[in-house]
């Protein structure tokens, strides 16, 4: 295909890159997402007029799911408001999320004239554009041209973003800062996030002062806001949220990091206040939901865990963001409420759903056990709880063949199950892998804690401590180890700890360890594969931890000075 190259300052509508742009589009596979079938047979025409004729069509979100699971899309059309009370932006959020679509892919709603204000306002993982109805093929082809043309231009930067080189990324942003000025705020944005992803917070906070003495806008605001949290400026970050929040209320994000920080002030209850208000105005967020649902019922707020909890039940019914966990989520805050009734009636439901599903068996033996210790049946819960025990064993077995990670939620609650029918010691064995494997997870320590108050254990705490020294002990060892220079072994410790408790700390570093002995010995195929290996499970864990990024960009650039090409 023809490839045009505007120079620096150039118009787009320039006629021979508009032929070129125009040429390109019909080479362009396109998703229709509306319900109403003759709105979609509209669009389909209008997109036939313009040459474009590989061309699907979705009714609902499910059928979105099932044709990006099947198809790579270049452009998705969706209107706003989709079926089952949910709408374009939250498919957006969910197609993003679950990493259904790729960077490139071209993402535009169509809303009604009345309703844009308020999509524009909410948008916080904003579409490429949106198409103000009616329109007519002319000016769909003009977004159309406008946002496969930006989606060219930063290319590269979504490629290498996508391959985990975040280094050549930051290089891909400085040539469009230098070469397309019309474009360099997009790339001051991907830059800024790139550089607080690697951990080069001094940087990244110089880059959003800059950028903001040329442009006050709420994403520049809150990249500074970030930079001071993650220098430990906990308190002038959440100071700089809240002004953002007074001047875009509607800029949800917002809301979500200055909940954030506040849980990690230790002000769990303005933590919970400030979620509620960000629920509120995204009612159909269903991850949003989520986090007010943890947080209240770290607080011990019942009432409204249970009500979030069942918001996310209830928003997410055919979505693929929807789990086991839910179901969990809610049973176990409903039986904490003494509501066991209602704690059955849901896990029933949980069975007929996801029937066939073993992790979903696996909740519903977990949570029937519990429903029985509470009804005072003792013999009952153990026998349920024996089941869910040899269950598990094969669950875990099966996703670790998959790659999947299993709920370990749900092995708190089994844990929970075996010592309230007298199952102490599998209890204990089973809570020490999951505090092990999850010990930066504040939301399931202190549901593990609850456990041991709630089943009058009180040495569980003594036992929590003790799982936190001995992972400390073996990473620390591994550190020094590694500050003395002895990089080999520095590995050797990593690996252990990782081997033992997997935590997404220990596999971070034991894939760190790897990647520098190699950077000094020299790259090793069966090292690389054991790294690899490490990484991809920390990556399954928290894809967007920050230092999975920073390793993930170690790893090429130790197999770039040895001249090994792993981006594939």
């Amino acid at each position: 295909m023809q490839t045009y190259s505007p120079k620096s300052g150039e118009a787009l509508e320039n006629e021979e890159m508009l032929l070129v742009l125009q040429q390109a589009l019909t080479k362009k596979r396109v998703l229709i997402v509306d319900r109403h079938a003759p709105a979609r047979e509209s669009v389909r025409l209008m997109l036939g007029t313009l040459g474009v004729t590989q061309v699907h069509g979705a009714g609902n979100s499910a059928e979105v799911i099932r044709q990006v699971k099947a198809n790579r899309f270049d452009i998705i059309l969706s209107d706003f408001i989709l079926d089952d009370g949910r709408d374009g932006q939250q498919l957006l959020e969910e197609l993003r999320h679950a990493h259904l679509i790729a960077p490139g892919t071209v993402y535009i709603i169509v809303t009604g004239e009345r309703t844009y204000t308020n999509v524009v306002a909410l948008a916080e993982l904003a579409p490429d554009d949106y198409l103000i109805k009616p329109f007519t093929a002319d000016q769909l082809q003009a977004r159309l041209v406008r946002a496969t043309y930006k989606k060219h231009l930063l290319r590269r930067i979504y490629e290498k973003i996508e391959s985990g080189d975040l280094d050549e990324a930051i290089a891909a942003c400085d040539r469009v800062i230098n070469q397309h000025p019309a474009y360099m705020y997009d790339a001051y944005r991907f830059k800024g996030e790139l550089l607080l992803q690697l951990e080069r917070i001094e940087e990244a906070e110089a880059l959003f002062r800059k950028v903001l003495e040329g442009r006050m806008a709420p994403w520049v605001q809150m990249g500074l806001a970030t930079a001071l949290r993650d220098r430990g400026a906990l308190e002038e970050a959440a100071l700089l949220a809240e002004q953002v929040l007074a001047s875009a209320p509607d800029f949800l994000a917002a809301y979500d990091f200055l909940a954030a920080v506040q849980e990690r002030r230790g002000l769990l209850e303005n933590a919970q206040e400030v979620l509620q208000r960000a629920a509120e105005a995204s009612p159909h967020n269903t991850l949003r939901q989520r986090m007010v649902g943890d947080i209240a019922a770290r607080n011990e707020d019942l009432p409204a865990a249970e009500k979030a909890y069942g918001k996310v039940l209830e928003r997410s019914k055919g979505s693929s963001l929807r789990c086991v966990d839910d179901f969990a989520n809610l049973a176990r805050t409903m039986a904490e409420r003494g509501n066991i009734e209602a704690s059955r009636k849901l896990i029933g439901e949980l069975k007929r759903e996801l029937r066939g599903d073993k992790e979903a068996e696996l909740a519903a033996l977990t949570h029937e056990s519990l429903c029985l210790a509470a009804e005072g049946a003792p013999e009952k819960a153990r026998a349920c709880a024996e089941q869910a025990i040899a269950l598990q064993q094969i669950v875990e077995e099966d996703f670790a063949n998959r790659g999947k990670p299993l709920s370990q939620r749900l092995s708190v609650d089994l844990a929970h199950a075996c010592y309230a029918s007298g199952l102490k010691d599998e209890g204990e064995k089973i809570m020490r892998q999951a505090v092990a494997e999850n010990h930066e997870d504040q939301q399931l320590i202190h549901q593990a804690s609850r456990v041991f108050e709630k089943t009058n254990q009180p040495e569980g705490n003594t036992l929590l401590e003790q799982i936190n020294r001995q992972l400390n002990e073996l990473s620390n060892r591994g550190q020094a180890a590694a500050r003395a220079g002895d990089l080999a072994g520095a590995a050797e410790l990593h690996t252990q700890a990782a081997e033992q408790a997997p935590n997404i700390r220990n596999l971070i570093e034991a894939a760190n360890s790897l990647y520098l002995l190699m950077d000094r010995r020299g790259w090793d195929a069966t090292l690389a594969a054991s790294a690899h290996d490490y990484l991809e499970r920390a990556q399954r864990k928290d894809r967007k931890h920050p230092k999975v990024l920073a390793t993930r960009q170690l790893a090429h650039s130790v197999a770039r000075k040895y001249g090994i090409d792993i981006s594939a």
